[in-house]
């Protein structure tokens, strides 16, 4: 487990470009939603004096005015997109199944789709354990794009059932009837923070399987989403101890970096720091976020080629020059 988890982190390390790649696509894929929400900011404060009083720090009075009377994108703009409260923000959504503003649900399928997109170039990358050069790169992310659609569509179903069923009836009907003839609020807030556990875990054991199933997909060039799953979740049940191991090192250390941002935070939420540092604190953050995520996909290929492959394996995509072993070969032989 540790060892895949120091592989995976040497893996992530020695291709930062992925990690630059990733974070300016993301970058340039909120970048319209920013504009749209400054130029709404912008034209409701106009000249007015609440436009001194939030260059200066945060005027609460207009910031609760203007969510009154806003709607859309805009109406996004909360105190829970500042500093630590955002991630806390995202969490609360999640456990308590609420749903977005149409217009970040478009944002989220967007980059969903994007991510749906890279991931296959990324996993090869980390396979192969060498540079793929961007042809190679880009070709793995084409070959893996409509078999990640079609895995997207299965995995999509799962998320359904416990959102959409198992959610409600833990946190609703079953807590209803555990908490019937409670009488004592510690006891009730117990019973649904352990509801709020057994619902973590279910959705912990689906992304797990979810995401074996994209590594299998890449590492073995297997084609059926419905196989890939099974295979994922056959992989997991065999190995409990280091997949699940693994996946709690990799969640204790979002834990780690979780607890860094919030100890940083509160001079945000206070007005200690200015607006330029705001932002570059959070743009620290998203990036140790998006690095932390490409190192879970990379331990979990890491720890999957030692299990059950060889740690140089992956079968696709197919190899084509300069990529190919016969390139290599030539390279070798020369004096």
């Amino acid at each position: 487990m540790l060892n895949a988890f120091i592989d995976g982190a040497r893996r992530v390390a020695a291709a930062p470009t992925i990690v630059i790649g990733v974070y300016v696509a993301t970058l340039l894929l909120s970048v319209p939603l920013a504009l749209v929400v400054r130029d709404a900011i912008a034209r409701d404060l106009g000249d007015s004096t609440a436009a001194g009083r939030m260059a200066d720090g945060v005027d609460a009075d207009w910031w609760q005015e203007f969510m009154g009377r806003t709607d859309g994108l805009a109406a996004t703009f909360r105190p829970a997109v500042i500093g630590f409260a955002a991630p806390l923000d995202n969490l609360d959504t999640l456990l308590d199944n609420r749903p977005r503003a149409l217009a970040i649900a478009g944002a989220t399928a967007a980059y969903l789709t994007l991510w749906a997109f890279l991931i296959g170039g990324i996993i090869d990358r980390y396979a192969r354990r060498r540079a793929t050069r961007p042809e190679g790169f880009f070709v793995a992310c084409g070959v893996y794009f409509v078999r990640f659609l079609r895995l997207a569509i299965v995995g999509g179903l799962a998320y359904y059932v416990l959102f959409g069923h198992v959610h409600g009836w833990l946190l609703d009907d079953l807590y209803d009837r555990l908490t019937h003839d409670v009488t004592v609020e510690r006891t009730g807030f117990q019973i649904r923070l352990a509801l709020y556990g057994l619902f973590g875990l279910l959705l912990g054991a689906v992304n797990i399987v979810i995401d074996y199933a994209k590594i299998r997909m890449v590492v073995e060039d297997r084609r059926s989403a419905i196989g890939a799953v099974l295979a994922a979740a056959r992989f997991v049940w065999r190995r409990p101890r280091p997949t699940l191991g693994l996946y709690a090192i990799n969640g204790l250390a979002f834990l780690i970096v979780l607890s860094l941002y919030r100890l940083v935070s509160p001079g945000v939420t206070a007005g200690g720091l200015t607006a330029a540092a705001v932002v570059l604190l959070g743009q620290v953050y998203v990036v140790t976020r998006l690095m932390l995520r490409l190192l879970f996909h990379a331990s979990q290929t890491a720890l999957f080629q030692r299990e059950l492959a060889h740690a140089g394996y992956t079968a696709a995509p197919l190899p084509t020059w300069p990529e190919s072993p016969a390139a290599e070969a030539i390279g070798i032989g020369e004096p």
